[in-house]
């Protein structure tokens, strides 16, 4: 079975859990984020138990790490 390596999505939107308040971002590709400050009331978000980065936690599309399989932060 051929499986074809697609390019990562690189943009995600991050939505807080405590305000509601949802952002476009451009994730980066080589490393994970574990820290997210909400543009709408400031918290700092952090990854849930679990994750790998707050992308993963709270955004639409988690991140190129995961999307290719390879686990993050490897």
């Amino acid at each position: 079975m051929h499986t074809e390596c697609r390019a990562p999505i690189l943009d995600s939107t991050i939505t807080c859990p405590h305000c509601g308040h949802s952002q476009n971002e451009t994730m980066p590709t080589d490393a994970c984020q574990w820290f997210y400050e909400c543009k709408g009331c400031g918290t700092l978000l952090k990854p849930k138990p679990g994750d790998c980065c707050v992308f993963c936690s709270y955004g639409t599309v988690p991140c190129p790490p995961i999307q290719a399989h390879k686990g993050c932060c490897s």
